[in-house]
């Protein structure tokens, strides 16, 4: 008998006589005793132990054979505590020969532990969370091997499904988890999806009961393996032509990244190496879904994340399939019509499973802008929040929820009252956009005749779309580093000139600006390791990296010549801290455009070169600066963190300072007053100008021109349409040397005075 075959069949006694004693009857301590004496007897060790997790970060000794009994139920490590706190904490296996010397070892004298040297322990894990430690220890300095760790893990498997069947001893007190189910409770998140619904809770589970967990025949279960990995694959090409997901775009370059995920490697060879180890070919999928929940805790890189959270979308589907479901995948209840989903996480083949026009919104646990289910729902128009902290933890099936997307809130069984305060709301807010609608080809003009033109920000196909619905005069600031964010690989010239050219096509006969990479700092390729800094925002990031790698710049120049072909071409290079970084930018640009003509190619009819104000340095060098550019954009959004030295991200400053500050809007006025001067159009950029309040203060400081998200052009066109703009410039002039912490009360005051519509 070979040594994997006999490996193979000592990992399924010990799985199977796991099992039998926990079908047993009796109390569910006593099945536990009965347990760790097993486990202690099939591995030659002389300690097992169970600990259970309670209260939050709690880890108790239950059952243990070995330890001292008085010890149970007596001894408790908080998770990070000890060896087994540190084994619970970051949840991954731990095997030591000198358990002793290990500077996390923490002595704990009513267990009479002193005498073992060696341990090894395991997390008890189900769906990425933790139940608990198993743990063996041996009186030696034992060196358990790579087959021994593995078993241990299998065991904890099994033990961690038996637990959530309840033949386990409760590892939460359900008392404060009742009260707290009874009660509102609000939670805010990551705007993913923007927009507003009211609905029923429902929890995204697709989660199947694994009934046999011990494999009988290896050679059959790889053999179920293989026919429900070809259903899957076909299931989800049938699923990804659907019409309404065959167009190009974003969404179409996510799907097919998810497909080449399906076929990963290393994924396939895990489930197959469980299998070898004694489990089924359910109970190997769910071993290492569960291994990859626990290891998205530890990773921040989202590129890796993002492929856990693909990875274990997959890991479901290929459930359903072995557990010889609905070949579709379907989930396992019906969705009722104005369902909220609630989940950890997604991805967009189980998001796609969903009736589409049964969704009111979902919620997440985890998720980013850049995910891909994220990337999916937004081609939908479907509201979705993500980073919502212990989402699944505070709801029930059913439950009530308002999902406010704009604002990244989510209220969970609000009250009639609240309920009633929100249709009312919708309603006003439905009559709000009537407003807008019927203004939506009316210009921008003030009523004493002042044109303010309003343009939209775009990253995605979706954005770009909303050019003529929202009445919008262009796009005055196109992202282009967010498809780049999106994809699973660096678009080529190709890619990038089919992209551009569809943007160009979007907007019809209005302008676009294209912004180069604006990558680095916290917009990070998921593809490309640059490294981390210290202090992202004032690092290696846009225009800086974009100059120390020419080839990102050049291929991006080249391909947004080609896509202009015979139309105007607009480029805004970001990030722009002193002149001469923008002339070696222009450089890197003549050199494409002589390249492109020696070819032969169709060039631009018209080419307008820009620059970012986003660093203050460059508003003391206007005057070169006007020379040699034919427009100029304020971002804000970072000049007003530089200009104040705050960062936005950091919530303890959230309050320490305002835009409507009077030292910020002397410095945009600065910067509108030289712009005059040098005979430069400016565009203000930033999220101020998505607000009617603050675009109020810009038009009043001297802007012409702002560009916004695409459902803020309506509000902001009514409040231009209902102002007086040569008065509220001479107003804000009387603001800009006073000594307050903000005058955005004044501002207001002077609104509601004017009957300015903000």
């Amino acid at each position: 008998m070979s040594a994997v075959h006999e490996s193979w069949e000592a990992s399924r006694r010990l799985l199977r006589r796991v099992r039998d004693v926990m079908a047993d009857g009796g109390p569910s301590q006593d099945r536990l005793d009965k347990v760790v004496r097993v486990i202690a007897a099939e591995m030659v060790a002389e300690v097992c132990s169970v600990y259970l997790r309670r209260s939050g970060r709690m880890l108790v000794l239950y059952a243990t054979q070995g330890l001292k009994p008085d010890a149970v139920h007596v001894t408790r490590l908080a998770l990070g505590e000890g060896l087994i706190g540190l084994i619970g904490e970051q949840a991954q296996p731990l095997a030591l020969a000198d358990a002793q010397s290990h500077p996390q070892f923490a002595y704990r004298p009513e267990t009479g532990e002193e005498i073992y040297h060696s341990l090894m322990g395991v997390p008890i894990l189900r769906g990425g969370r933790l139940l608990g430690v198993l743990a063996v220890q041996n009186r030696s300095r034992r060196n358990y091997t790579e087959d021994e760790v593995e078993a241990l893990q299998t065991v904890a498997m099994v033990l961690a499904e038996v637990a959530a069947s309840g033949d386990l001893p409760r590892w939460q007190e359900t008392a404060a988890i009742a009260e707290a189910t009874a009660r509102p409770v609000r939670l805010t998140g990551t705007i993913l999806g923007g927009g507003v619904a009211l609905g029923t809770a429902f929890l995204h589970e697709p989660r199947i009961s694994i009934r046999r967990m011990v494999a009988e025949n290896p050679a059959e279960e790889e053999i179920r393996l293989d026919a429900a990995l070809r259903e899957m694959y076909s299931s989800l090409d049938s699923m990804f032509a659907a019409p309404d997901l065959a167009a190009t775009g974003e969404h179409r370059d996510v799907l097919d990244s998810y497909l080449m995920i399906a076929q990963d490697r290393g994924w396939l060879e895990r489930i197959r190496e469980a299998m070898h180890n004694g489990l089924t070919a359910e109970a190997s999928v769910r071993r290492v879904q569960d291994d990859m929940r626990a290891r998205m805790r530890q990773i921040r890189d989202p590129y890796i994340r993002e492929r856990l959270h693909d990875l274990d979308d997959l890991s479901n589907r290929l459930l359903q399939h072995l557990a010889a479901g609905d070949p579709n995948g379907a989930p396992p209840t019906e969705l009722p019509q104005g369902a909220v989903l609630f989940a950890r996480s997604m991805g967009p083949a189980e998001f796609l499973d969903y009736p589409r026009e049964r969704i009111a919104a979902v919620v997440l646990e985890e998720g980013t802008p850049t995910a891909h289910v994220a990337v999916v729902a937004r081609a939908l128009d479907i509201p979705m929040i993500g980073a919502v902290e212990d989402a699944l933890g505070a709801v029930q099936p059913g439950d009530p929820i308002i999902v406010d997307g704009n604002n990244g809130q989510v209220l969970i069984r609000p009250g009639e009252d609240v309920q009633a305060v929100f249709v009312e709301s919708v309603r006003l807010r439905e009559m709000q956009k009537a407003r807008y609608a019927a203004i939506r080809d009316e210009p921008a003009i003030s009523l004493d005749g002042i044109e303010v033109a309003l343009h939209i920000n775009a990253g995605l196909q979706i954005d770009a779309e909303h050019v003529s619905t929202s009445g919008a005069a262009g796009i005055g600031l196109y992202r282009t580093e967010v498809p780049f964010m999106v994809r699973d690989r660096f678009p080529d010239v190709t890619d990038q000139t089919e992209l551009y050219r569809r943007i160009i096509e979007l907007a019809g006969d209005k302008p676009v600006v294209f912004r180069t990479l604006d990558i680095g700092g916290d917009k990070l390729l998921p593809y490309w390791r640059a490294g981390r800094d210290a202090n992202p925002a004032l690092g290696w990031r846009a225009l800086r990296l974009s100059l120390d790698r020419p080839f990102l710049l050049h291929q991006q120049l080249r391909a947004l010549i080609r896509a202009s072909a015979g139309r105007e071409l607009r480029v805004l290079f970001p990030m722009v801290t002193e002149v001469a970084e923008l002339e070696r930018a222009r450089a890197i640009f003549d050199v494409e455009s002589r390249r492109e003509q020696r070819i032969g190619g169709p060039m631009p009819t018209r080419v307008m070169m820009g620059a970012m104000i986003e660093v203050p340095s460059l508003a003391w060098q206007l005057p070169a600066l006007c020379r040699r550019v034919d427009f100029l954009s304020v971002g804000s959004n970072d000049l007003v963190q530089f200009l104040l030295a705050a960062d936005r991200q950091n919530p303890r400053l959230s309050n320490r300072y305002d835009v409507l500050s009077p030292a910020v809007l002397s410095f945009l006025r600065f910067i509108v007053a030289g712009c005059d001067t040098g005979g430069t159009p400016v565009t203000f950029c930033g999220e101020m100008a998505g607000t009617p309040l603050e675009a109020m203060a810009l038009v009043g400081l001297g802007f012409r021109s702002l560009s916004m998200p695409p459902p803020a052009v309506g509000a902001i066109k009514l409040m231009i349409r209902s102002l007086r703009l040569r008065p509220l410039a001479t107003y804000m002039q009387t603001l800009l040397s006073l000594p307050d912490h903000s005058v955005r009360d004044k501002i207001r005051a002077y609104a509601n005075d004017h009957a300015v519509t903000v």
